[in-house]
């Protein structure tokens, strides 16, 4: 592992989710390798390019999740890809080599325009997404890519479409691989995956307040009517959540009293939205610190952005003399 890059859509404020899915890997992952994390605003736009009106301020939010985290910008370079232009020209140059048929049979394309039919989603701009992708991994000659699972196939495309070029023009561009972490299964507060869409997160910013609320709604052993009746810890997912943010000894004295109906839902709630909200804290503080210095937060982006863009234009100079560009 020499160069890591990944990035996020800004669509909203981030949520538990996405911390144990993403930032948590690459908090790790700055102190191992040369990090090169960025906000997706062009990637943003492919699905909700109807309505921008929420794009600036969700990179402004995004921006401030991302440092109360743990993501350094000493360690990391952190830049908005808008901002490198390096990105829209590389992209245009790797379009020109990949075949159609390569994007029309990328399975999540599929499924998003199965999914989202309240929207036209047959445009370049969507189909040609994995381009988009592949132009922001091999500008950085990433060789190392955290993601999900689902991006696997994103992944794969981008080998595919690097072979291709190096076949081409030379070996430029390193072939980038997948790195899938461990990262912990948080269900929603309705027992379904943790989305925005499902109105069932719980926000990094989520006040004590919110999370209280939110905790004590969640969804518990269907089974369970009475406090007294043996529950299922397996099937509940705010046992899913002790796991995660209560200590390792009280767990296993949680999941024996559930069993044994010595422990009511209620109570069970109250203790998890306490450890939950002790878990949150330092970031909900670190993160309206942040914000309460706007201009400051969105410099240390603008300065990772000129540390990418030097990086960036030093690659577009050797794939414009790879391909015979006459320069001007």
């Amino acid at each position: 592992m020499r160069r890591v890059l990944s990035g996020m859509r800004p669509t909203g404020k981030l949520h538990l989710g996405n911390y144990f899915g993403a930032l948590k890997t690459w908090v790790e992952l700055q102190e191992k390798a040369e990090s090169f994390f960025f906000i997706a605003d062009w990637h943003a736009i492919t699905t909700s390019y109807h309505d921008t009106s929420g794009l600036s301020e969700n990179t402004v939010e995004m921006m401030a999740d991302w440092l109360a985290s743990g993501i350094d910008p000493e360690r990391s370079t952190l830049f908005v890809q808008s901002w490198v232009k390096e990105h829209a020209e590389l992209h245009l140059l790797l379009s020109m080599i990949t075949p159609v048929k390569w994007l029309e049979r990328n399975p999540t394309y599929k499924e998003m325009m199965e999914n989202l039919k309240d929207r036209e989603l047959a445009t370049y701009g969507f189909l040609g997404y994995p381009v988009l992708q592949t132009a922001d991994i091999v500008l950085y000659k990433a060789d190392t890519v955290p993601v999900g699972i689902d991006q696997i196939p994103h992944i794969e495309l981008s080998r595919e479409i690097t072979r291709r070029f190096n076949r081409f023009f030379g070996d430029i561009f390193p072939e980038p691989r997948p790195y899938l972490s461990e990262a912990p299964k948080l269900p929603g507060l309705d027992g379904r995956k943790m989305s925005k869409s499902y109105g069932n997160c719980i926000y990094l910013s989520d006040s004590e307040e919110e999370v209280n609320k939110k905790v004590m709604s969640m969804v518990t052993d269907p089974a369970r009517v009475r406090k007294t009746d043996p529950g299922h810890p397996e099937v509940c997912s705010v046992f899913a959540y002790h796991k995660i943010f209560t200590p390792e000894e009280r767990v296993k004295e949680i999941e024996e009293s559930c069993r044994r109906g010595e422990i009511g839902c209620v109570q069970c709630k109250r203790e998890l939205a306490k450890n939950l909200n002790n878990f949150l804290e330092p970031i909900r503080s670190k993160r309206a610190e942040l914000l309460s210095k706007r201009d400051e937060l969105i410099g240390i982006f603008r300065e990772g952005s000129r540390r990418a863009k030097k990086v960036a234009e030093k690659t577009m100079e050797e794939v414009r003399r790879a391909m015979n560009f006459l320069e001007g």
